[in-house]
């Protein structure tokens, strides 16, 4: 990409404070260096002299939010440069979520996060309670249920996939659409892509490695360095891609074999999701946990409600998954599913608008330090 082409680019966008400030701060970071071996974001700041705005947002899609360079930085609060990179990073990486969300209108959603996301939660609830009451003989929500079939009697199965798969299907559609806008955005990766840098950010998301710093951990609570945020984001993740797992397998089951839910606690299914939903739990809760006992300075205070938002929403799902495996032969079994269900179609619903696209995001900025630094 010419010069021009970039000018043009920069034109399009309207540059927020966060923005201008990330590129004072980067000025002053790219001539000291001391934070240089912290993470994956000094190295990629290293190679630039100067910082458009495509630049700054896949640096701070970059960032992990280790917070190691605050807690070595001479020049952070209360110094009178205020380098706060953790912090600034954070509001230009939520602005870029609402930027390329699509349809774009609705990236006016990130603004409050965090009461959309209870207001759906509790509408998707409430209309699958009203579904099951409204679709089936009343009485069964309350009654026990057994043998094969038991929860489509509480929620018919052509219910659960229309509504689920429109759901689903409409939230990857978003995510994909936000990810073309956001590698456009971002001039993509700058050059071919090839297998190597590939398969190194692959094992970059699946390890969380940045997550651990420069190798030494992340300063979640002060400036002594732990992996807890690591091994949490590590089981919130596993656990929810159990949690999949176990729904896929379990469609496979039914659609594929005839087998019908309820599966006996030992099936595949099962097992892949309990394990997944107490992965979950830890995962979620510890990491609500570490936000509420982190020093509070480098952390973008604004954004912090739709981010428990999100972390309470998944513990629930967890949870309500759990509970309904507890009480599936009794009469408590119709109202744990309907909860539980309509937990999902609300995660379904938000998970396009919602700090969940930083995976997606995430992923491709990984991709383009891969490439970016194989090309030197």
């Amino acid at each position: 990409m010419n010069k021009l082409d970039a000018l043009l680019r920069e034109a399009t966008v309207t540059e927020s404070d966060a923005y201008q400030e990330a590129r004072r701060q980067m000025a002053v970071c790219n001539a000291c260096r001391y934070c240089e071996g912290y993470c994956a974001v000094f190295p990629a700041m290293a190679m630039r002299r100067e910082f458009e705005t495509a630049d700054l947002t896949h640096l701070a899609n970059l960032c992990h939010g280790c917070k190691g360079c605050y807690h070595a930085c001479q020049y952070a609060p209360p110094h009178a440069f205020g380098i706060n990179i953790p912090a600034t990073f954070a509001t230009i990486r939520q602005e870029s979520y609402a930027q390329y969300a699509w349809p774009p209108a609705m990236g006016r959603a990130f603004e409050k996060n965090g009461t959309i996301v209870a207001g759906v939660a509790t509408l998707f609830v409430t209309l699958a309670l009203l579904l099951a009451v409204a679709l089936v003989d009343p009485s069964k929500l309350w009654t026990a249920q057994t043998g094969t079939g038991a929860f489509f009697r509480i929620i018919p199965l052509w219910l659960i996939n229309a509504l689920a798969g429109a759901s689903f299907g409409f939230a990857i559609l978003a995510m994909a659409m936000g990810a073309i806008r956001y590698w456009r955005g971002t001039g993509g990766l700058g050059g071919p892509l090839t297998p190597a840098p590939a398969a190194e950010a692959a094992v970059d998301v699946l390890t969380l490695r940045n997550l651990g710093g420069g190798g030494h951990g992340c300063n979640d609570v002060d400036d002594s360095f732990a992996q807890q945020r690591r091994w949490l984001h590590q089981a919130m993740f596993y656990g929810f891609m159990l949690c999949f797992a176990a729904t896929t397998t379990g469609a496979i089951y039914h659609h594929v074999f005839g087998w019908k839910s309820p599966h006996a606690f030992f099936s595949l299914p099962v097992q892949l999701g309990t394990w997944g939903g107490v992965l979950l739990c830890i995962g979620t809760a510890g990491l609500m946990r570490v936000k509420v006992i982190t020093d509070p300075v480098p952390v973008a205070r604004k954004l912090m409600g739709g981010e428990y938002a999100m972390l309470g929403l998944l513990f629930l799902i967890g949870s309500t998954g759990l509970l309904l495996l507890a009480v599936r032969h009794t009469g408590a079994m119709g109202f744990m599913l309907a909860l539980h269900f309509g937990l999902v179609l609300s995660f379904f619903a938000v998970l396009p608008y919602s700090k969940m696209v930083h995976g997606v995001y995430r992923g491709i900025a990984l991709l383009r330090n891969a490439r970016e630094r194989r090309a030197g």
